[in-house]
């Protein structure tokens, strides 16, 4: 069985915890802040976990 190759840029994208949970950064905080109100940019920070449909994508992508 041949090894898989992890996604350069998935691995960019998503941190394994320990537990083997997969964390992803939230989108849209980036640029056009200004339009932005505060309590969205607040909003739009730290990291959560992927989607449940979205793990088993996500893991192969990692080549786990």
């Amino acid at each position: 069985m041949p090894k898989n190759k992890s996604h350069s840029g998935a691995g960019k994208r998503f941190r394994v915890t320990g537990s083997g949970k997969i964390l992803r950064e939230k989108a849209g905080k980036r640029h056009n802040l200004e339009k932005k109100a505060s309590k969205v940019t607040r909003r739009l920070t730290g990291t959560v976990e992927v989607a449940t449909a979205d793990v088993p994508r996500a893991k192969k992508l990692l080549g786990r």
